[in-house]
């Protein structure tokens, strides 16, 4: 039977959400699977993934096929590394040791740029945010201005009809 690591499609309309399975390669895509292993939700920024790294390197090992997509997601979250540093475990290139050790610094790596990424949108957003509140108090303090100049003008204009008419009552008088 292949066995296919593939994506299978959840959520509703316009807002997918995907499990990432071990499925018959024969089965529908969203149809019987043989294990879930994990999620993907491309929603959000940075997209959330949560994968069970153990099970899915063992579903490799077994000669299951990623498709594009899958194989896209198990290397970002270090899957085919992993896979590719017990082949070298078995080989005997490399210990179980080191191997551990060199997956582990990949992590850190990892996790810091993602971290990065994150701290970066949070500061762009802000950013954002601060310059259009500038924005906003600039046009109110303009609308303000210019009520006042109005309103300066109407009481100007008002001032100078009631001295008008104080000069006409005088002059009829």
């Amino acid at each position: 039977m292949p066995v296919k690591i593939r994506l299978q499609r959840h959520g509703k309309k316009g807002k997918p959400f995907y499990w990432v399975v071990a499925a018959d390669a024969r089965a529908k895509r969203d149809g019987k699977f043989l294990e879930k292993l994990g999620t993907y939700n491309p929603n959000t920024n940075p997209a959330t993934i949560d994968l069970n790294v153990d099970a899915s390197v063992k579903w490799l090992q077994n000669g299951a096929q990623p498709t594009d997509t899958a194989r896209n997601i198990l290397s970002y979250k270090g899957v085919m590394l992993k896979n590719h540093l017990a082949g070298g475990v078995r080989k005997g290139a490399l210990t179980e040791e080191q191997a551990e050790a060199k997956f582990q610094a990949w992590l850190e790596e990892k996790e810091g740029k993602i971290t990065a990424k994150k701290d970066g949108l949070a500061q762009a957003k802000a950013d954002q945010k601060a310059a259009t509140l500038a924005a906003e108090k600039e046009v109110n303090e303009k609308r303000a201005a210019a009520a006042a100049d109005a309103k300066a003008a109407a009481e100007a204009e008002a001032a100078g009809e009631a001295a008008t008419e104080e000069t006409t009552d005088e002059a009829e008088a």
